[in-house]
């Protein structure tokens, strides 16, 4: 504890890593503002839904449960490296920043329709606003965890830890047909254009995170 807040007093004494650590933050709160707002737009302008060569061929299974505590638990588990870290801040949070924007605007798109069988998420109206909507192309419970893998590359652990929480949260997804199965399969390869974007966009905050600066 100690040591992370003595970390984050040197770190935050220098100026242009506190427009960073600042800028990062306003851009993920607004991916997440405009995420929540696209999603709401989606849920409520829904039509029909589609067949889905994985979704038409496998039973629902009750995985409500796991798919909202995996999402707590990957929150709870990035802010605890946040906090430890406070170079790692700056690009995490801007990337992340941008996914949800990128997001937003693809699923105000396309406004297809739930899967019927879909699992219905018994978790309070505030919990199935944030991430239990018709938000569905693409699944940001697959992509956010890829994209956090694709950070953290050169970190072994982490690197793993989050590609298995990604297939993780893929296979859920689909198993409680959340998700069609486009909305999964397209997530990576959306992600990774968006990582090497901000890699583009955000050089400065690469080099804060590792440690360059």
């Amino acid at each position: 504890m100690k040591h992370a807040v003595e970390s984050y007093r040197q770190s935050l004494s220098s100026p242009p890593f506190r427009r960073a650590f600042a800028f990062s933050l306003a851009a993920l709160i607004f991916g997440i503002i405009v995420n929540f707002f696209a999603g709401t737009y989606a849920t409520y302008r829904a039509s029909n839904y589609v067949e889905d060569i994985v979704l038409s061929n496998t039973p629902v299974f009750q995985v409500d449960d796991l798919f909202v505590l995996g999402t707590f638990v990957l929150v709870a588990f990035v802010a605890a490296l946040a906090f430890a870290r406070p170079h790692w801040v700056p690009f995490t949070a801007a990337s992340l920043g941008v996914f949800y924007t990128v997001r937003a605007i693809f699923i105000s798109l396309t406004h297809l329709g739930p899967f019927p069988d879909r699992v219905q998420l018994d978790w309070g109206s505030v919990v199935t606003s944030f991430i239990g909507g018709n938000d569905l192309f693409f699944s940001g419970h697959t992509g956010a965890p890829f994209l956090l893998a694709l950070i953290f590359w050169r970190e072994r652990l982490l690197r793993y830890f989050f590609l298995a929480w990604s297939v993780f949260f893929a296979v859920i997804v689909l198993l409680g047909h959340v998700h069609y199965s486009i909305d999964v399969l397209s997530a990576y390869f959306i992600t990774y254009t968006i990582f090497h974007i901000c890699e583009r966009l955000f050089r400065r905050y690469r080099e804060y995170f590792w440690g360059r600066v």
